[in-house]
């Protein structure tokens, strides 16, 4: 892992990162804080690891529970080049959009490309993150991803026993069922209810797909992009009390 930049404002120390091919960034406290749990952040489709809702809920988790958070780009997203399959993808979503044409077909078909090549960068990455001396190997790890992060995160966390809770949503089972029933840990899970492109029933089955005792649903009214901002403060509390053992309070 490979520091490209540093800043510091507002209690949080910002670096940029490569890794191989694989770009990101790191938050921590400006405070410093040995050990602090991880939380891994993945954003939404056509976004990138700087993406508003990444970055505002980032310094929440930082400032607000003393959590150290990583985002990458996606394979094709942010800083990352595009792949001839990348823009096959690109141009089939957009056709299908200029035709009034059913989004969740084309969807579920980049998710799972991208999931095949996300999940090994993600497990990498986590590698060399737990040998900084501000995360380590032995403290709790959360992943917050909603939309295209959960189509990244449900199959990276059913095979990535080192996550001890996350937070997913704003998607539905097609492709996901048997990764979500792979997943038994914490699970909190956001539902629009007036959602565009995925439907309603499709979001509570991919719920009740998850095998975890202890799981969620958070079902707000509104479209795809309407997710209430109070829904970073739940994710922030939700993480202190499932990563707490290192001392993390909301």
């Amino acid at each position: 892992m490979h520091f490209t930049a540093q800043t510091s404002a507002n209690g949080v120390v910002e670096r940029n990162f490569t890794l191989d091919e694989v770009t990101g960034v790191l938050w921590s406290p400006a405070s410093g804080s040995d050990h602090a749990p991880l939380v891994l952040m993945a954003h939404g489709g056509g976004q990138h690891k700087r993406a508003p809702g990444i970055l505002g809920r980032a310094h929440r988790f930082v400032t607000g529970c003393g959590f150290t958070v990583a985002a990458i780009d996606a394979p094709g997203h942010g800083d990352r080049p595009r792949t001839a399959a990348d823009e096959q993808h690109i141009a089939a979503l957009r056709q299908a959009q200029a035709a009034g044409e059913p989004l969740g077909p084309v969807v579920v078909g980049i998710h799972v490309d991208l999931a095949a090549r996300a999940v090994p960068e993600w497990q990498t990455t986590l590698d060399a993150l737990q040998k900084l001396p501000e995360v380590g190997a032995e403290g709790p790890v959360g992943f917050w991803g909603i939309m295209q992060g959960t189509g990244i995160g449900v199959p990276l966390t059913a095979v990535e026993p080192r996550i001890t809770a996350a937070v997913f949503g704003c998607l539905g089972h097609e492709s996901l069922t048997e990764a979500a029933a792979q997943i038994t840990v914490p699970i909190e899970f956001l539902l629009q209810w007036d959602d565009e492109h995925v439907e309603r029933q499709s979001g509570l089955a991919l719920f009740d797909a998850f095998g975890s005792k202890e799981k969620t649903l958070h079902a707000n009214a509104g479209r795809h992009g309407d997710v209430p901002r109070f829904e970073a403060d739940s994710a922030a509390r939700f993480f202190a009390r499932h990563l707490s053992g290192a001392g993390a309070s909301p």
